[in-house]
C-alpha cells in the first residue's frame, strides 16, 4: 500500500511540476506565472455575451487620453471598434 500511495504521490508531483511550467512558459516567467494565478484567475469568470447581443455599457478614455464616453452614447451612428490588448 505504501508503494502504491509513493507512485501515486511521484505521479501527482510530476504533474504539478509539469502545470507549473506551462504556465511559466505561457505567461513568460515563473514571477509573471504567480501574479496571473494570484490576480487575474480568481476574478475570471464566463460571460453570458452571445453573438450580436448588446455591448454592456462602459465609461472608456478616447483616444487622445483626455476625453471620456459611454459607449451608449456611440452606437447606431457609426461603427465602434473596441480593440482590448497592450501595445507597448
Amino acid at each position: 500500500m505504501k508503494r502504491l500511495l509513493k507512485w501515486f504521490a511521484g505521479i501527482l508531483a510530476v504533474l504539478l511540476l509539469a502545470a507549473f511550467g506551462a504556465l511559466c512558459y505561457l505567461a513568460g516567467s515563473p514571477k509573471d506565472a504567480y501574479g496571473m494565478v494570484r490576480y487575474a484567475l480568481p476574478h475570471m469568470r464566463r460571460g453570458t455575451l452571445q453573438v450580436g447581443s448588446d455591448a454592456p455599457d462602459a465609461r472608456l478614455v478616447a483616444l487622445d487620453g483626455i476625453n471620456h464616453f459611454h459607449i451608449r452614447e456611440r452606437l447606431g451612428r457609426r461603427p465602434l471598434v473596441l480593440v482590448f490588448g497592450s501595445f507597448t
